[in-house]
């Protein structure tokens, strides 16, 4: 593998407003509607993405509502942050939860772990 893992993610979602609404507030960020790919094949798909500058590191990603697909799977997405508490008080101020509280991961910084308005898990990390 020559660059980073992860070149995109996708975050399923089921009330694309709600969702939307959240991982704003938590990031202060504005997500920007991508249009959908293939109207034919995936008829009523929405998709959101987050900010992204191929120039830069990092993955971007989309938040996706496309009927039959379940949110609150599997995936784990770090998003990296200055003092991931700042972006864990956030999610509980917009509808989240806390699964893990900021901790330690040694030389590695710290993570903390909530789950969203549509049930997915997310990571949050930070250096300090």
């Amino acid at each position: 593998m020559k660059a980073n893992p992860v070149g995109w993610f996708e975050i399923y979602v089921q009330d694309i407003p709600r969702a939307k609404a959240f991982y704003e507030a938590v990031f202060e960020t504005t997500l920007v509607e991508l249009p959908n790919p293939n109207p034919s094949e995936f008829g009523d798909m929405e998709m959101w993405t987050f900010p992204m500058a191929m120039q830069d590191y990092g993955a971007s990603g989309a938040l996706i509502k496309m009927p039959g697909c379940p949110s609150g799977g599997s995936t784990l997405v770090y998003f990296s942050c200055d003092d991931c508490a700042v972006e864990l008080e956030r999610a509980l101020k917009h509808g989240g939860t806390v699964f893990k509280g900021k901790q330690s991961i040694g030389v590695n910084g710290y993570i903390a772990l909530v789950v969203d308005t549509e049930g997915n898990m997310i990571g949050l990390h930070s250096m300090q």
